[in-house]
């Protein structure tokens, strides 16, 4: 079992070091695309399945509340969050529907959508993008393996190079912190 554990950590780290190099100049573009945003009024969408789900309701939080550093709240959605809006958009237009639904409620020209699917072929996931992206959202995509339809539908993706879900929704966790802390640090300055 220890010999597994260490396997598993080494695994993690390793693929998180070669998301980390393919994509560090995207993760900074989009990171200076979120404090624009930020600082124009505009806010971030975020939305997933399953852990997906509870990835972009974590950073969701990060932005509202804080990450490290007191600062004002910056707004910031998770569409899976909202059980009476699932519900009832899931019931009365099909469970596909459910964030392109949202996404053309609360998103505006110069927001960000930040659609996250393991796999990038969640058919609620990708509908999402395509309402956002007739909005005049600015799109990114949190995915992994060969990116599936979601990585070709966006302005941005993230494509994480694993095919093990696990991996994958742990280097989206830290992409999400990092871009946190990116975004807190632009838009306060360096920490003494």
């Amino acid at each position: 079992m220890k010999d597994f554990a260490l396997k598993a950590f080494a695994d993690s780290a390793n693929v998180k070091q070669q998301f980390a190099r393919d994509h560090a100049d995207r993760i900074a573009r989009v990171a200076a695309l979120m404090v624009t945003a930020f600082r124009e009024g505009r806010k971030v969408l975020l939305f997933g399945n399953g852990g997906s789900a509870t990835d972009a309701a974590h950073i969701a939080a990060e932005f509202v509340g804080r990450y490290k550093r007191e600062r004002q709240p910056l707004p910031a959605l998770a569409l899976a969050t909202d059980i009476a809006a699932i519900t009832c958009i899931a019931n009365d237009y099909g469970y596909d529907e459910l964030f392109a639904r949202q996404v053309r409620a609360h998103g505006r020209p110069g927001d960000i959508a930040i659609a996250i699917s393991t796999s990038g072929n969640s058919p609620n996931v990708l509908k999402g993008v395509e309402a956002a992206r007739a909005c005049g959202m600015i799109t990114v995509a949190w995915t992994g393996g060969s990116g599936g339809k979601l990585a070709g539908l966006v302005d941005h993706p993230f494509v994480v190079p694993s095919t093990v879900t696990a991996r994958i929704q742990e280097s989206h966790i830290t992409l999400g912190h990092v871009l946190c802390e990116l975004v807190e640090e632009s838009l306060l300055g360096h920490a003494s």
